[in-house]
């Protein structure tokens, strides 16, 4: 959510956040993060990772380091992120990074809740991987009632593993 009647609250400095490298797929696969957050990522895996992203807000590239090993990077630039492992191809995740402190992320049922919002005008900002674009509108707290909103979701064209899990030998 981001305010319409008043400016967007500073940044807080916040505690590091985790995106773990592990059984061979990032854990979370969306994490979303206010400005200027850095974002850990641990190798919990006993192979190689080669950690990167080629997206506009924040491109890097953490190059092959092995298991126990962790890099971190500072998001500090709004914007979707995705990430990838040059070595396990169906390995991809998302950073959202946000400039407003007012965000959720919903759960497995598409629910997500927020509290603790002063009263005025909002523009809700929704995105999601199989969206295709972010959904905005504007909308109004304390709302007489609940929102909600149905999204039309593409569908889901990740690369999946073999079913044992081996990868022929990365």
């Amino acid at each position: 959510l981001v305010p319409l009647d008043r400016p967007v609250p500073a940044p807080v400095p916040a505690a590091p956040v985790e995106v773990a490298q592990e059984d061979q797929e990032y854990v979370p696969y969306v994490t979303a993060v206010r400005t200027g957050t850095q974002v850990d990522f641990p190798n919990k895996d006993k192979i190689q990772h080669h950690l990167y992203s080629v997206s506009k807000p924040k491109r890097f590239e953490k190059p092959l380091y092995a298991s126990g090993a962790h890099e971190s990077v500072v998001f500090d630039r709004p914007g979707v992120i995705t990430l990838g492992c040059n070595i396990h191809d169906w390995m991809i995740a998302y950073v959202v990074v946000l400039d407003t402190p007012y965000f959720a992320k919903s759960d497995r049922d598409g629910q997500a809740t927020m509290n603790g919002l002063e009263p005025g005008r909002y523009r809700l900002e929704i995105w999601h991987p199989r969206l295709g674009k972010s959904v905005e509108q504007e909308v109004l707290v304390p709302a007489p009632a609940p929102l909600s909103v149905t999204l039309a979701l593409k569908p889901d064209r990740r690369i999946r593993r073999a079913p044992d899990g081996k990868t022929g030998g990365y």
